[in-house]
């Protein structure tokens, strides 16, 4: 028998949305003592119904700070905007990154924090292969607000013993079908030929959990996570289309409702998760991750 090194040992989920509850859901499963933090109060409910101890509140605040009791050895914080704006990025990222850091400092050291950011804090376009060794300089002000809350987790060195900082590509899962929608709808918004960089939920938590159970040399990581298959979109839309058994889509040539702008053409690899954390992505493609979805 292989015992669980992590079985016992206590998890804080903050911001227990799409890819948070399937964490804190994850760790009840594999023996942690979890504690869930989520704004979403149909949310919590779910998560307790599943025996989950949950939290809520705005993890900005620090009405939490009371409730939830310091020195976990494990915490992430998967808080997103909510579909804001950029005063809801700075309230959620670097705000509740200050939060975080801050309850640590006063009720006890975390032993590693994950923190899931994106990669739209890259630049880059025309086509080039992004490595974590490239700048990210952010191309607009949320994107500046992401970098921002990396940079408070990397300089708090009193609150964290180790952290890592994921970049995550576009997130698609369960329930999240957003362009299987407009697949369907026949009008896909974007450019054809440019790529898009995907992530299957399931192996963001997969990259987490290695995240965790990784040795205490490997520590204060930035890694880039998306699959192995970076495709054009008009590649992945024309096999959704062929697997529905429906005409291919038109493309719009312009960002979705609510995107200010494109996210650029790019290639987002994903090595240094695999040679660091020891990651591999279950979907490696959007084959395998939207024929699991399309056979639901």
């Amino acid at each position: 028998m292989t015992l669980n090194p992590l079985a016992g040992k206590r998890l804080v989920v903050f911001g227990c949305g799409y890819v948070g509850a399937a964490v804190a859901r994850w760790g009840e499963s594999a023996g942690l003592a979890v504690t869930a933090l989520t704004r979403n109060p149909g949310t919590a409910l779910l998560l307790r119904e599943a025996g989950l101890n949950t939290v809520v509140a705005d993890l900005a605040g620090s009405a939490w700070h009371e409730e939830i009791p310091g020195a976990p050895e494990f915490a992430v914080d998967c808080v997103s905007s909510g579909g804001g704006g950029v005063d809801a990025y700075r309230q959620s990222y670097v705000g509740g990154m200050e939060s975080i850091l801050a309850w640590a400092r006063t009720k006890g050291r975390i032993g590693t924090l994950v923190y899931t950011g994106s990669t739209s804090v890259y630049p880059q376009g025309d086509g080039v292969r992004v490595d974590e060794t490239l700048p990210a300089s952010g191309r607009n002000e949320r994107a500046q607000l992401l970098l921002e809350t990396e940079a408070r987790l990397a300089a708090a060195g009193d609150a964290v013993g180790r952290y890592f900082i994921l970049r995550l590509a576009g997130i698609y899962g369960p329930g999240r079908h957003h362009l299987l929608e407009q697949v369907q709808s026949g009008e896909v918004a974007g450019r054809g030929t440019h790529h898009l960089n995907l992530i299957h939920r399931d192996d963001i938590v997969t990259a987490i959990t290695a995240c965790l159970a990784a040795p205490d040399t490997v520590a204060n990581e930035i890694v880039n996570l998306a699959d192995d298959g970076a495709a054009t979109k008009a590649e992945i839309v024309t096999w959704l289309a062929s697997t529905l058994g429906i005409a291919t889509p038109t493309f719009t040539g312009e960002p979705a409702a609510g995107r200010g702008m494109g996210t650029p053409d790019r290639v987002i690899l994903n090595g240094k998760a695999k040679s660091v954390l020891g990651w591999s992505p279950r979907y490696p493609t959007f084959r395998e991750g939207y024929a699991k979805l399309l056979s639901r």
